[in-house]
């Protein structure tokens, strides 16, 4: 089973528990403003990588996985576009006790039945989710990634009816998603949630400008700055009157 993949980190520290071996996944339907990848957008782009090819590889990092409870995170793009490529993936690196993560906006889930029978075999071998939440209003969100959140707020819920552990994740863009009526909006459907283990409040960066620049794109966000520390905080106090013993970082 073979994967189009964008590029790979071996040792990650934010994405998931512990170190973490990353894959970043070739392909994604979404066109988020402040993408920090948009050369993954591709889905034909990439380099076409086998399952055996990327154990070979992720064996040699086994041991710094173990000693600090890390495993390996799919990133992206979007991750689940491969589904099945995934799924062959996490069950070797089950077979070899390996913590497995996947950091997903949702953005092509569906409920279609043949989506779903390759998702449920895939869930059987996903310990972790991070869920990428970037606006609850619909035509806010629509602006910001080019799509409807209908499905992506479907996908949040469904993780929760079946008790797979997420990690929640926003992006907190000035002027995009960071007024107090979206980010209660966002603490309390958060709140509806019976999964969730962990909030990540993300402040907005400008490091990947430069890849816009080197496509001949137009970066959207012009000259957005990143929110101060004390702007963070504030985003982070909200959503924490609705997370209960969730902690929110």
């Amino acid at each position: 089973m073979n994967g189009r993949i964008h590029s790979i980190e071996t040792t990650g520290m934010v994405d998931g528990p512990g170190i973490r071996y990353m894959i970043f996944t070739q392909g994604c339907l979404l066109r988020c403003q402040y993408c920090h990848n948009p050369d993954s957008w591709d889905r034909e782009a990439g380099t076409d990588m086998s399952v055996q090819e990327l154990i070979e590889d992720i064996k040699k990092y086994i041991p710094y996985m173990n000693a600090s409870g890390g495993g390996v995170t799919v990133s992206g793009g979007e991750p689940l576009l491969q589904v099945p490529f995934l799924t062959a993936l996490f069950t070797e690196l089950k077979s070899l006790g390996v913590h497995t993560a996947i950091d997903s906006s949702g953005g092509c889930y569906s409920n279609q039945d043949a989506f779903q029978s390759d998702f449920q075999q895939l869930l059987t071998v996903t310990d972790l989710f991070l869920v990428d939440l970037k606006q609850m209003d619909d035509a806010k969100h629509r602006d910001l990634t080019g799509v409807s959140n209908r499905h992506i707020r479907i996908f949040a819920e469904d993780l929760s009816n079946r008790n797979i552990p997420v990690w929640i994740r926003h992006v907190l863009v000035p002027g995009k998603t960071d007024e107090s009526k979206d980010l209660h909006d966002l603490g309390q459907f958060i709140a509806t949630l019976k999964n969730v283990d962990r909030i990540e409040i993300l402040p907005y960066h400008r490091m990947g400008v430069y890849k816009w620049e080197e496509m001949n794109l137009d970066y959207p966000l012009g000259d957005t700055e990143t929110p101060s520390a004390a702007e963070t905080e504030k985003a982070r106090n909200i959503i924490r009157q609705y997370s209960g013993n969730v902690p929110v970082y």
